[in-house]
């Protein structure tokens, strides 16, 4: 798992923040050919080559069931969700997952939040899950 910085940044000291809760947050699906920079890579438009295939669509699927805590036994603020899943899906070449917030704007303003090295996975006529880890998708360990 990887933050996009730009994302961390316009967190602390931008004028427009992300809402963890009521926002809507989106994971897509990408090959090998896009790599993330997490220095660079800001919003969903550079999140190149999403993957196509039978039961995929574009920007991905919707996460629901989103939390935001802190657990004061690790110190640690997290964001979690529902894990993203295709159903029957005949998907190839599968290797990011990559969160973002879907402002219902334009794909130049949809900011990137993180993003998960797969490996090189394929899926035919079949359910294809990303399920996050125990801790939730995305965690700031504040020690």
């Amino acid at each position: 798992m990887g933050w996009y910085g730009l994302f961390i940044e316009r967190q602390m000291e931008g004028a427009t923040k992300s809402d963890f809760l009521t926002g809507a947050f989106n994971c897509s699906l990408h090959t090998a050919t896009y790599t993330p920079n997490n220095d660079t890579d800001d919003f969903w438009n550079d999140a190149t080559n999403e993957v196509t295939g039978t039961n995929y669509t574009t920007k991905g699927v919707v996460l629901g069931s989103k939390t935001s805590v802190y657990d004061t036994a690790t110190d640690e603020w997290r964001f979690d969700a529902a894990d993203a899943v295709w159903t029957t899906a005949t998907i190839a070449n599968i290797r990011y997952a990559v969160v973002f917030e879907d402002t219902a704007g334009a794909s130049s303003t949809d900011p990137l939040v993180s993003f998960y090295d797969l490996g090189a996975q394929s899926v035919t006529a079949a359910n294809f899950t990303v399920q996050w880890d125990a801790t939730g998708i995305a965690k700031i360990d504040v020690t």
